[in-house]
C-alpha cells in the first residue's frame, strides 16, 4: 500500500493554486472589433458551468511537482522520502483561471452559422490592411487576436494584462484559453455571422481547440510574403506605433515563432484543401486584386 503525504509548504501551494484554478467567465473586453456597421450588442449569454475538469487537471499537475511521499515497506516500518520531480512546462502555461470549456447550448446554436475565415501571415504581411478591405466590400467582421490582446492588455481591471503583456513583450504565444475566450466573446457581442479572425491560429492545438469549441473554419486565407519584405515593414511600423514588439529582436523570434508553429496549421487545412495563398510581395492594391477575386467566387458577390 503506498500513500503520500505532502509538507506543509506543498499544502499551502495546493490551496492557493486552486484558487487560482476557479473559472471566471466573461471577464474580457471585446472592444477591438473591426465593423463596417454599426449592430445591438446582444444580451450578454449565460455564464459557462462546470469546472471539475479543472480540479482533475489541477490535482495532476500537481503530482508533477517535488514533495514528500510517505512509503510503506514490506517489513511495515515507515520510511518518508522526499522524490524530487521537474515541474510540468504545460502548467505555468495553462495556470491562467481561464477555461475554453465547450459553449453552452445557446451559444453554439447562435454561432452553428456562422462563417470564419482565418486568415493568417507573417508579422508584416499586411494582413490588416487586407482585412480592412474585406470588411467594406464583403460585410465581413474583422476580428484581430493582436488588436484583442492588446486591447485586453491595457482594460482597467484585467487579470490577464501583465501576463498579456509578457509573452507579447516576448514574442511567445500567449496561452490559446485567453485568445479563444476573447474571440468567442467578441464574436457573440457581435451580432454578426462573418468573420475574418487575422493572426490567429498560431498553433495546431489553437487551430483544433477553437473548432472544437467555437465553429469550424470555411478556410485559411494565406498571406504569403518574404521575410526581408516583412522586416522591412515592421522597421517603418515601429517607427510610429509604439507597440512594444516592433523591435528587431521580438520581430525576428516572431518569424521564427511563425515559421515552427504557425506555418504547420496552414499545411494542416491545406491537406484538405482549406487554404487560399496570396502573394504579398507587390502593392496592397495588387495584393487586394487577387483577394477579391477569391471571395467573389466563392461567395458570388461582385463588387
Amino acid at each position: 500500500m503506498l500513500a503520500s503525504v505532502r509538507a506543509p509548504a506543498a499544502r499551502s501551494a495546493i490551496l492557493a493554486r486552486s484558487a487560482l484554478m476557479q473559472p471566471a467567465r466573461r471577464t474580457f473586453s471585446a472592444t477591438a472589433i473591426h465593423r463596417n456597421a454599426q449592430n445591438p450588442t446582444p444580451a450578454s449569454a449565460p455564464k459557462r458551468s462546470g469546472s471539475n475538469w479543472l480540479t482533475i487537471a489541477g490535482l495532476t499537475a500537481l503530482a508533477a511537482t517535488s514533495g514528500y511521499y510517505l512509503f510503506s515497506p514490506v517489513d511495515g516500518t515507515p520510511v518518508v522520502k522526499k522524490v524530487e520531480t521537474k515541474e510540468s512546462p504545460v502548467e505555468k502555461k495553462t495556470e491562467i483561471k481561464k477555461s475554453p470549456e465547450i459553449l453552452s447550448a445557446e451559444n453554439k446554436k447562435a454561432l452553428e452559422k456562422t462563417t470564419v475565415i482565418f486568415v493568417l501571415g507573417g508579422p508584416g504581411a499586411g494582413k490588416g490592411t487586407q482585412c480592412a478591405n474585406l470588411v467594406r466590400d464583403f460585410g465581413f467582421v474583422h476580428l484581430s487576436a493582436g488588436d484583442l490582446l492588446r486591447a485586453e492588455q491595457e482594460r482597467p481591471g484585467s487579470q490577464y494584462g501583465e501576463l498579456i503583456k509578457t509573452y507579447i513583450k516576448e514574442g511567445n504565444i500567449v496561452p490559446m484559453e485567453v485568445t479563444i475566450a476573447l474571440l468567442e466573446n467578441a464574436m457573440l457581442e457581435s451580432g454578426q455571422d462573418r468573420f475574418l479572425i487575422d493572426g490567429f491560429p498560431r498553433k495546431m492545438d489553437q487551430a483544433l481547440k477553437f473548432e472544437e469549441v467555437v465553429v469550424p473554419s470555411k478556410f485559411t486565407l494565406y498571406f504569403e510574403c518574404p521575410e526581408e519584405v516583412m522586416l522591412k515593414r515592421l522597421m517603418k511600423r515601429g517607427e510610429t506605433s509604439g507597440r512594444a514588439d516592433d523591435n528587431i529582436e521580438s520581430i525576428k523570434k516572431r518569424f521564427r515563432v511563425f515559421t515552427e508553429t504557425s506555418y504547420p496549421v496552414i499545411e494542416y487545412f491545406g491537406k484538405s484543401g482549406k487554404v487560399h495563398k496570396v502573394s504579398c510581395v507587390d502593392s496592397p492594391e495588387a495584393v487586394y486584386d487577387r483577394v477579391k477575386d477569391i471571395f467573389n467566387k466563392l461567395f458570388n458577390e461582385n463588387k
